[in-house]
C-alpha cells in the first residue's frame, strides 16, 4: 500500500499508512507457509554460483533468476515458472503447466530470450531442481549463451529473488482466491504478472532514473 501511495505522489511514510489501515480496520494478507520438497538433482561440474546473493544488476538483461511454484486448483495442481531480471524486477518469461517438467522451465527462458534485444550473455541462477540440472536445460542455455548458475544444497536464500516475487503473487493474488479450474488460475496469474507486477515495476525503474537525473543534473549558475 506504501508503495502504491508513493507511485501515486503521495508523500507518507510506512507508520503512517499502518498506523491509518489500523484505524479503519485494514490489514494485510500474511504469507502462507507451506512447503513441498521438490526433487533436485546433483549441479553439474561445470556450474558455479556466479550470483553469489548479488541480486543487484546495472543494465537489463545481465542477470536473471528462475524458480517454479505451484498454485492448487480443484482439477489439481497448476505449475508456474518464471524467468525474473535482477534489473528491475519484472517477470521477462513465465509459463505454466499442469506438469511439473523440463519443458515448463524452457518454455519461461524461452519467452525471456524472444524479448531479449541482443545476444550478449546472461547469467540465469535458478536453485538445484532437477528440471534445471537436466542434460536438456543445460544444451539448451549453452545454445543460446546463458551461463547458468545455480544454489548450493539446502540454501534457499541463494535465490531469494525468486522467491521474493511468488510471495508477493501469493500473497497479493492468489492466497485471495479458490480456484476451480486451472484455466481460471492461468488466466489471474496472466492478469497479474502483465497487468499489475510489471508496470508496477517499470513505473518503479522510471521512478528511480528521474529521480537519478535530479540528483546529478548540473546546476545553473546565475550571473
Amino acid at each position: 500500500m506504501w508503495e502504491e501511495l508513493r507511485y501515486l505522489g503521495e508523500s507518507c511514510s510506512r507508520n503512517r499508512v499502518a498506523r491509518l489501515m489500523k484505524d479503519d480496520g485494514l490489514r494485510g494478507i500474511p504469507q502462507r507457509r507451506r512447503w513441498r520438497k521438490k526433487p533436485s538433482g546433483t549441479r553439474p561440474d561445470h556450474v558455479r554460483n556466479h550470483l553469489a546473493r548479488d541480486f543487484t544488476a546495472d543494465e537489463p538483461n545481465t542477470k536473471w533468476v528462475t524458480d517454479i511454484t505451484y498454485i492448487r486448483t480443484a482439477e489439481g495442481w497448476l505449475y508456474l515458472s518464471v524467468v525474473v531480471d535482477l534489473y528491475s524486477g519484472r517477470v521477462v518469461g513465465w509459463s505454466m503447466s499442469p506438469r511439473q517438467d523440463r519443458q515448463l522451465v524452457l518454455q519461461a527462458v524461452l519467452m525471456a530470450l524472444w524479448q531479449r534485444k541482443d545476444r550478449s550473455p546472461v547469467i540465469l541462477h535458478s536453485d538445484r531442481g532437477c528440471q534445471f540440472t537436466s542434460d536438456e536445460y543445460q544444451r539448451f542455455l549453452k545454445g543460446h549463451r546463458l551461463l547458468s548458475s545455480m544454489s548450493a544444497v539446502g540454501s534457499c536464500a541463494d535465490n531469494a529473488a525468486a522467491e521474493g516475487f511468488f510471495g508477493l503473487l501469493k500473497r497479493e493474488r492468489v492466497n485471495r482466491r479458490r480456484y476451480q479450474t486451472r484455466a481460471e488460475a492461468r488466466a489471474e496469474v496472466f492478469d497479474y504478472i502483465e497487468r499489475f507486477h510489471n508496470p508496477r515495476r517499470t513505473r518503479k525503474i522510471e521512478q528511480l532514473r528521474k529521480e537519478e537525473v535530479g540528483l546529478t543534473q548540473p546546476s545553473v549558475e546565475k550571473g
